[in-house]
């Protein structure tokens, strides 16, 4: 196995990515929304709050200035996507 392929395949395994699983937003708080972004960073726009509770689809994962960010899609409405922190993500 490539030790690139082994290395991304560790860091999805330990953000707790699998591609295509179901999340929930988890921890935003109850007078909070987690921030749906356009690219994995606090420096990218916002492009949705969304509410602890939210159902989403998780695609890739990606590690930036230590931080894991998510590229995830609404459940009930996919054509809206974007990156979010992959600490607010729970299973569902």
């Amino acid at each position: 196995m490539p030790t690139h392929f082994a290395a991304l395949l560790a860091l999805m395994i330990a953000a707790g990515c699998t591609v295509g699983s179901g999340a929930v937003v988890k921890g935003a708080g109850p007078d909070d929304l987690l921030k749906l972004r356009e690219g994995p960073g606090l420096n990218y726009n916002i492009i949705i709050g969304l509410p602890d509770g939210t159902r989403l689809t998780r695609q890739n994962c990606v590690t930036n200035s230590g931080k894991v960010w998510c590229m995830v899609s609404l459940t009930d409405n996919p054509s809206i996507s974007g990156y979010v922190s992959a600490d607010y993500l729970g299973h569902r």
